[in-house]
């Protein structure tokens, strides 16, 4: 009697439980009643399908990440070259797997095989004529950097998508080669915003201007061509008070401080009260800004963002770790320009492939929908197993609406996310839930018509049926967890619903339903019949 005693207070108090967790704050919001915010925090979370928002698939540039290192490394090349004194005719990029170096001296050759060794650790070299090499990245080195932009790309969002503050967004890879990014943004309803945040590269680059500003390109030029080590970037005067327009800058191609060596962004103001942001960097950006402006003192520094000028202000001081970057900004703009310099650069630019928005009446009428169905699911069960097994049907009923408040409370805890596909999974949830009450119910009545006693059929109908019931829902958890794992967003809804209402199913049907019993039973000497 203890022992069943303590059986009925762990069932009662995990139903409270879960009821607080996966019920109540369901019901508390729906009716406008004052709960502890704790609770409400742990209220079951809608997907995108329910609450409606945006669903985006972009496409990771994954050639943009290739070109970068290749880029560096000629860059890298041409300076060891010119450190070692070795004259060559040029050094370029032909692809973005692939530079071409030409004009390296016989006399010179061993030198230059010395000053590329440590170009290729991931480049392969091939000789030409008249002093021609060729770098060619390897396969290897090509895979890796290609897996690790899209890796990095699905990050940066992960990071800019938290800072804008949306509930339960959804993230992830797809694509039979991988470069694709799903990206599901419940309840957003600035959609343009969400997409420029999303997809603006965000490279912060801070560089020595050579010369400018200029109206035109050609008039920075040397004899039609950019000088060695240069590169002409548009942008706007940088100077307060004058009219935005379109200029060019002359700068040195390779960046003093980047967006790496960056701490935190926030907006602040210029020293004309207008919308800015101010930046710090790190230990070593500050270290490698100071040099740098202490080197360069009255001379233009060009805050380069995405390929633009944003300002160029005169460098009056050394500098080290904090700068601002100002211009004609609204306080969205800085707002926006501020998170994504915290969120950190995109390996390579996106492009948007699909994009879906779906209206918040979509989602009321898809909750609308999903609840119809399973009450009305869960009535038919109800009356189908009262008809057919009698009192013994209320025992299923039960711990049927025990497995569903627990499911609601488990999906509750961990954060899980309802979606319309894991509505589909509540509801077969419930056929499960009975399946298993119907395999004990009819192991109970073989053993009773095998003119065995109630308790004991009973008792052997659990026993007998306990591993059938454990081998059916391990299998099925096992389907689960690859529906989990190999699925996109949808699939995953319903593949974690199905999870958890396995793990509470397999709890009812075998330990509460017996318990039931075992209460309806206690009070009564002999049992010589069974309403089944």
């Amino acid at each position: 009697m203890s022992n069943l005693r303590w059986k009925v207070l762990s069932i009662l108090a995990t139903l409270v439980v879960f009821s607080a967790l996966g019920v109540y704050p369901i019901v508390a919001s729906r009716y406008g009643v004052h709960s502890p915010g704790w609770l409400m925090d742990k209220q079951l979370k809608l997907g995108l399908d329910l609450k409606g928002g945006v669903h985006l698939v972009l496409r990771v540039q994954t050639d943009d990440a290739l070109r970068l290192e290749t880029d560096t490394e000629t860059e890298r090349l041409r300076e060891e070259l010119q450190t070692r004194a070795i004259p060559v005719t040029a050094v370029t990029a032909v692809s973005s797997t692939q530079f071409r170096v030409e004009g390296v001296p016989p006399a010179q050759d061993a030198a230059f095989r010395t000053a590329a060794q440590e170009v290729q650790a991931n480049f392969d070299r091939s000789s030409g004529t008249n002093g021609t090499y060729t770098f060619t990245m390897k396969p290897n080195i090509q895979v890796n950097l290609r897996d690790e932009a899209v890796i990095q790309a699905r990050q940066t969002i992960e990071r800019r998508v938290n800072d804008l503050g949306v509930t339960e967004p959804s993230i992830s890879q797809q694509g039979n080669s991988g470069d694709q990014i799903l990206v599901q943004l419940p309840g957003v309803t600035d959609v343009e915003r969400a997409k420029e945040i999303i997809r603006s590269t965000g490279l912060l680059e801070l560089k020595i201007v050579e010369q400018g500003p200029s109206p035109t390109r050609e008039g920075l030029m040397v004899n039609g061509q950019v000088p060695a080590n240069t590169e002409i970037v548009p942008g706007a005067t940088g100077v307060p008070g004058e009219p935005a327009g379109t200029v060019y800058y002359l700068v040195k191609k390779v960046a003093a401080v980047t967006g790496r060596d960056l701490r935190n962004a926030r907006p602040s103001l210029d020293q004309n009260n207008q919308p800015a942001v101010s930046f710090t960097l790190n230990t070593e950006g500050g270290r490698k800004f100071g040099k740098v402006t202490s080197e360069n003192i009255g001379r233009q520094l060009a805050i380069v963002l995405d390929g633009r000028v944003q300002s160029a202000p005169r460098i009056d001081g050394r500098i080290s770790t904090d700068g601002q970057i100002f211009g004609t900004y609204t306080q969205e703009e800085v707002q926006n320009l501020s998170l994504i310099l915290r969120s950190g650069a995109l390996p390579a630019t996106l492009t948007y492939l699909s994009e879906q928005t779906i209206g918040p009446t979509l989602g009321a009428d898809s909750i609308r929908s999903g609840v119809t169905a399973s009450v009305v699911g869960l009535l038919l069960v109800t009356v189908f197993m009262l008809i057919y097994y009698r009192l013994s049907g209320v025992n299923a009923v039960v711990a049927l609406v025990f497995n569903l408040v627990i499911l609601l409370g488990l999906m509750a805890y961990v954060g899980a996310v309802m979606t319309l596909p894991g509505i589909a999974g509540f509801v077969l949830t419930m056929g499960i839930g009975v399946d298993s009450n119907v395999l004990i119910f009819e192991r109970i009545k073989e053993e009773i018509e095998a003119q065995r006693g109630v308790r004991a059929a009973i008792n052997a109908g659990f026993s007998r049926v306990f591993w059938t019931l454990v081998d059916t829902h391990i299998s099925a958890l096992i389907s689960a967890a690859f529906l989990f794992q190999f699925g996109t967003g949808p699939i995953r809804g319903f593949a974690v619903t199905l999870f958890f209402g396995l793990l509470s199913n397999l709890f009812t049907s075998l330990f509460v339903s017996k318990t039931l019993y075992d209460v309806a039973l206690s009070n009564r000497q002999q049992v010589a019949t069974l309403s089944i």
